[in-house]
Order: C-alpha cells, then structure tokens, then sequence
C-alpha cells in the first residue's frame, strides 16, 4: 500500500465532505445517505449503529505497532498469532484466523500497511461511524484470514501468513466506494480516481495469482478483501458499488 498519496476532490462539492470534517460531514452524503437508509431493513444484518466517531483507525495503528515490537521482543509471540494452517488444523490454534493480521514481517511491511490504514481508514470511519469500520474492518480481515486458510488447506500448502492487507484492502475498496471523486497519487506522481485504482490493483492481484509473481506477497488474501468488502457493502450496508460507481463517472 506505499507510495499512495490521495487528494480529496469531490465533483461539484467544496470542503463540507473532505478532510475538514464539520459537524455535518462526519455523516454519508446526501446520495449515499437516502440509498443507505431508505432500502434498509432492520434485521441483525444491516440494523445500523449509532452514529459515533472515536478513531478508531489511529487505535489499530497502535495496536499493530505494539504488536510489532512485542513480536520483535519475543519471536515466540510470532508463532502464535502469526496464521499457520498446520497448526488451525492439528493444534485448533483458532484465533489464528483472526490475530494474523496484527502480525507483520518487518518495519516495511507494517509501515506500507498502517499507512494504508492512516490514508483510507481515518476518512471511511469519519463517513460510517467507528463502530462500523471496527466491524468492517475486523470482520473482512478476519473473513479473509478463513478464505486463506481454506485455499491453503485444500492446496496442501503450509505458509506463515501475516500482515493487516486482507483489511487494508477492503479499507481500500470502502474508500472508493464513499469517495469515488477523489484522487489518489500513485508514488506521488500519477494521479487516479480511486475506484479506477482498485479495479487496477484487483487485475494486478489476480494476474500475480495465477502467474505467480513476487513471491511472499499473500495476493489470494488481498482479493479476498477486495471481495468480502464488496459483499459488505452489499449485504449491511445495502449498497451496490458498482452502481454508486457508474453514477460517479
């Protein structure tokens, strides 16, 4: 998730519904609010929380940060939150399938994605609430961790997965979702709107999954946050991206 540099602008909209988050901003705009509520139905589903915003993204960064240094302090701690289908399987090491993600390899890796989370997180929780996006966040990385783990078992394939990207990815697609005017600068330089950028990283990640390109990089676990989230929005949240896309062209 490095070098990604995003620019709020939205079309026909000043600085109510950007970074300078006014009492009124710190909701879904107009449009998203009407389709949010107005298709809902109050089942355990998609019964919807009270709005509230605690920052919940910066309390993740913290905590994946301590998590770091303390799997740094004692390399044990690594094997036991770090995801290993063979020890799911033989040990029933079960939490696994959701601490892995607060596990990560080194300084890169954890700083890449924790910027990730900084970048896309912050404004995604501002829209929906925190406690939506802890549920978001939570649930399509703990649902990824699962769908990884099943692949891996059913290839017979035995990998120490870790890292936030299953998560930050579906952050990723959320982002594109509540903002698909703005734009996001790819190492700084080449400017694109977000939801052209996800759609770009999905054929990336799928063309390294089946051509097997850079090695070590769980592309399985990033598609599955893309697609979990898209199922997130579809079953809670009772929107379709695809169409909140089409009407932003």
């Amino acid at each position: 998730m490095g070098g990604l540099y995003e620019e709020m602008e939205q079309k026909g909209v000043k600085n109510n519904h950007t970074y300078n988050c006014s009492c009124n901003c710190c909701t879904i705009d107009e449009t998203l609010f009407d389709s949010y509520f107005s298709a809902m139905k109050y089942t355990m589903l998609n019964k919807k929380f009270r709005y509230s915003y605690n920052n919940v993204a910066l309390t993740l960064i913290i905590i994946n940060a301590v998590v770091f240094f303390m799997t740094m302090l004692m390399p044990r701690l690594y094997g036991y939150l770090a995801m290993v289908p063979s020890y799911i399987v033989y040990r029933h090491w079960y939490w696994q399938v959701f601490t892995y993600m607060f596990v990560h390899a080194d300084f890169t890796h954890i700083l890449f994605n924790m910027l990730g989370l900084f970048m896309f997180g912050m404004p995604v929780e501002r829209r929906i609430g925190s406690r939506e996006f802890l549920l978001f966040y939570l649930l399509t990385g703990t649902l990824s961790g699962i769908f990884s783990l099943i692949s891996y078992v059913a290839a017979g394939t035995n990998v120490i997965l870790v890292g936030a990207s299953g998560a930050i990815y579906a952050v990723l697609l959320a982002f594109a979702v509540l903002y698909p005017y703005a734009r996001i600068f790819i190492f700084g330089i080449f400017p694109m709107r977000a939801p052209v950028m996800v759609v770009l990283y999905a054929a990336i990640e799928m063309f390294n999954q089946v051509f097997g390109s850079t090695r070590g990089v769980a592309h399985l676990t990033h598609l599955a946050g893309f697609g979990f989230a898209y199922l997130y929005f579809i079953v809670r949240l009772r929107i379709n991206p695809i169409e909140e896309w089409k009407r932003s062209r």
